[in-house]
């Protein structure tokens, strides 16, 4: 499955996309997890500012 994405973001309109990794604290437990979600690269920051 990962082939196909790597294949998909190597096309030209691919380019455009930047992956985004945010560590998130779990209330029950106190560990961190991974959230990781593909957005256009002109709305990257505001996605950062979001909370969770």
């Amino acid at each position: 499955m990962a082939k196909k994405v790597v294949a998909t973001l190597q096309k030209k309109e691919g380019k455009n996309f930047a992956k985004v990794i945010r560590a998130v604290k779990s209330e029950k437990t106190g560990a961190y997890t991974f959230k990781e979600e593909m957005v256009p690269v002109d709305q990257v920051k505001d996605v950062l500012a979001k909370k969770s």
